[in-house]
């Protein structure tokens, strides 16, 4: 009895505690994060170079003596990776620096700006130039595609918009899913609880389990959907360069510490019936005698 008692509240306390992490990772805006403090320090000193008439600039990596040695440190084999990669998509450094990166964080909901990454942008924010957060779209909306492309390219940029704003809507769409769920468990197992009865204490561990489903399905989500905007065609125009610090955020691990207690949550719920004794009835059996019933 004291063992199914146990069980019961230590499955209802990790579920409220893992509806609390969802819901602090749901309204928070730390799911993705990226660093362009390495690429715009390039891009500074890449605009920044002597361009007066007779000066010709010639990377260190171009030299035939640094690139003909057989054993080169780690940090220049990337070096040599990155500008053979720009060589083959035919995209210089001028290129790379024309398009605007910025360090930014984002949620289901908003992107923001990260705060005291680039005083130039902290500068247009206290202006009020710029807002520090952007809402995510969530209706398609025409995306901004040059006009030099081909048609064909066209098409496929307007049909990966689509794409991800599915996989955004699936996302916000199985998070919300899940926690209504785990909090309507939770309310049948305190009520199952206070009324001590077991089938209400076993569908408060069912509905748990289903919430942590909705809730894998949510965050496999989120990360097939980042992963398909950074391998969106063209590659130039949504690919991101190699200095550009990516990943993500202390949200997405609130929430799979959320999913982790849900579950563990739905086990012990589930299992605290079965742990509890039947209660027997008071009143007697009742028995056949001389082909009457008592």
């Amino acid at each position: 009895m004291a063992a199914g008692k146990l069980l019961l509240y230590a499955g209802l306390s990790l579920s409220l505690c893992a509806l609390g992490m969802l819901a602090v990772a749901m309204c928070s805006d730390h799911w993705y994060e990226t660093d362009a403090r390495r690429y715009r320090e390039r891009c500074r000193s890449f605009t920044s170079r002597r361009k007066d008439p007779g000066f010709i600039y010639i990377p260190n990596n171009s030299l035939p003596l640094r690139a003909s040695r057989s054993s080169l440190p780690r940090w220049e084999k990337k070096l040599l990776l990155a500008r053979n990669r720009r060589q083959l998509f035919a995209m210089s450094a001028a290129d790379e620096c024309s398009r605007q990166y910025n360090s930014t964080n984002m949620g289901l909901w908003r992107k923001c700006h990260r705060l005291g990454f680039d005083q130039e942008i902290e500068d247009l924010i206290r202006k009020g130039s710029i807002t520090r957060c952007s809402y995510i779209k969530y209706h398609y909306s025409s995306a901004t595609i040059p006009k030099n492309l081909s048609y064909n390219i066209t098409k496929t940029i307007r049909q990966d918009e689509w794409h991800s704003l599915h996989l955004r809507r699936m996302t916000a769409g199985f998070m919300g899913m899940a926690v209504a769920i785990i909090l309507f468990g939770w309310i049948i197992g305190v009520l199952g609880c206070c009324w001590d009865r077991g089938l209400m204490q076993y569908v408060a561990g069912l509905l748990f389990l289903m919430g942590g489903t909705f809730c894998i399905i949510s965050l496999c989500t989120c990360v097939a959907g980042i992963n398909f905007e950074l391998s969106r065609y063209p590659r130039y125009l949504y690919g991101l360069p190699d200095d550009i610090g990516h990943g993500y955020g202390w949200s997405m691990f609130c929430a799979w510490g959320g999913l982790g207690l849900t579950l563990i949550a739905g086990f012990f719920c589930t299992l605290a019936p079965s742990i509890q004794p039947i209660p027997r009835s008071t009143c007697p059996k009742s028995r056949q005698e001389n082909g009457t019933v008592c």
